[in-house]
């Protein structure tokens, strides 16, 4: 595959700019060959963007890739999420396994002070998609907790859901 450094470049601002959407098409071949050759050397922050954004859009391959190579499972969190947040938000499951395979932690705080665990239920209710109820299961079983105080949420299967965890209604 033919590549220019101004494709690259421009992956980069995008990487810098958490504009994650745009870049899929880029994990299916080009982000992996950059970092193999070298491209990402002088821009750390960028390659745990890449990390972050490989968990966004669920490109596992890609993930685990930049994990073998070094990233934190944190990746970057220019966008105010972290990987791990990111992943469980758009209930990204098999990126979620992925994560907590590598030691992700579940306390770690979002821009908006949630940890993955109260950030992932937030985004079942206000943002939903497909597997974010797996996702909060998934987190529940690796020993995430929630913050009594959100609980309930007002949402049928994901209170069902805490419930079976162990979450109890404040007096």
């Amino acid at each position: 595959m033919t590549f220019h450094r101004d494709d690259f470049a421009d992956a980069l601002a995008g990487l810098e700019h958490g504009d994650f959407s745009r870049l899929e098409p880029l994990f299916e071949s080009r982000m992996v060959e950059w970092h193999k050759k070298g491209l990402f050397d002088a821009h750390p922050a960028a390659l745990a963007e890449a990390l972050t954004c490989a968990c966004f859009l669920g490109q596992v391959d890609a993930a685990e890739y930049f994990l073998r190579q070094g990233v934190a499972p944190s990746g970057g969190a220019k966008t105010g999420l972290d990987a791990f947040h990111w992943a469980a938000n758009r209930g990204q499951l098999a990126a979620v396994k992925l994560l907590l395979r590598w030691g992700a932690r579940l306390d770690t705080r979002n821009m908006y002070g949630g940890d993955v665990l109260g950030a992932t239920v937030w985004a079942a209710i206000h943002e939903p998609r497909n597997q974010q109820m797996a996702v909060i299961e998934e987190l529940l079983k690796a020993g995430a907790r929630f913050d009594r105080e959100h609980y309930p949420t007002g949402r049928q299967d994901i209170d069902e859901l805490l419930k079976k965890y162990g979450a109890v209604a404040p007096d």
